[in-house]
């Protein structure tokens, strides 16, 4: 497995490469992500894996800085997955515009509406920041197949649009969401969660679930299913973001007449903000 540091030495590498499976990570790797690495591995012998913490997807308020990298424990999580090449630029490497303090010069990609919905509601500017950063990855890597996990649902939504509207020979791969056993959604930032949040924070993951379940069972309600599910988070603890249920097609909220569904929530427990998602057809 080969760690690389800059744009030219992984261009140099990849040049006679024709199938590359690509996998973008922000680092502290957990089963997840290697999940993700099995998937790419099936579909390619050249596995990409990248390693890069973007300052362009976090506000000014979130925690970029605290951010966990543990580079030296994922590389070697990657290298006994398999992985080929490991790609992980500094900054300034990423972003030539910049200047040791900011990213004001930076063009950034306009992501579709759909992006100051959810998650983008409450971070503004979150999805052109991934999907900037994902662009420039895909221009640096040329990969033929790139490997997404379901947790981050609207983001892998709004990529597979990128693709789409910009034409990019690239085959996006959506990997379902690894759980730990109490059906926690694995996230590197369950790292912040103490003892006791982490036992009672599979309680996300437990709403969402009585919301599919209650749809299963006839209550077309969404409205409704959708404020009980934030009450019920709120009053155990939670401060939620939102609870929504969607089309899984097109991620506007669902009609009646919708039956590939999903339905999503964000909630922040003490300092963490974690997210979910099931979907389900009915």
């Amino acid at each position: 497995m080969q760690v690389i540091k800059t744009i030219d030495e992984l261009r140099s590498v990849l040049k006679n490469q024709s199938n590359i499976a690509f996998v973008p990570t922000m680092g502290n790797l957990h089963a997840g992500h290697i999940q993700l690495v099995e998937v790419a591995k099936q579909q390619a012998e050249c596995v990409v894996v990248s390693i890069f913490v973007n300052p362009l997807q976090f506000g000014p308020t979130e925690d970029l800085a605290s951010y966990p990298r543990t580079l030296e424990a994922d590389c070697e999580k990657l290298k006994a997955a398999g992985a080929s090449i490991v790609f992980t630029p500094s900054v300034e490497e990423m972003y030539a515009e910049f200047d040791g303090n900011n990213l004001n010069q930076t063009m950034t990609i306009t992501p579709p509406p759909i992006a100051n919905e959810l998650c983008g509601a409450t971070r503004p500017g979150h999805f052109a920041g991934v999907a900037t950063v994902v662009m420039k990855l895909f221009n640096m890597v040329q990969p033929s197949i790139a490997v997404f996990g379901q947790k981050d649902f609207q983001q892998l939504f709004i990529i597979k649009q990128m693709v789409r509207q910009f034409n990019l020979p690239i085959n996006i791969i959506g990997v379902d969401t690894v759980r730990e056993p109490s059906g926690l959604a694995m996230s590197s930032r369950n790292g912040y969660l103490s003892n006791e949040q982490r036992a009672v924070a599979s309680q996300l993951n437990s709403a969402l679930k009585d919301i599919v379940q209650s749809v299963k069972s006839g209550n077309k309600d969404y409205s409704q299913l959708e404020k009980n599910a934030k009450s019920i988070l709120n009053s155990q603890g939670w401060l939620a973001d939102y609870v929504s249920i969607r089309s899984s097609l097109t991620l506007q909220p669902a009609s009646s007449t919708d039956n590939d569904l999903v339905v999503l929530g964000a909630a922040k427990l003490g300092n963490t903000r974690l997210i979910d998602n099931l979907t389900f057809n009915i």
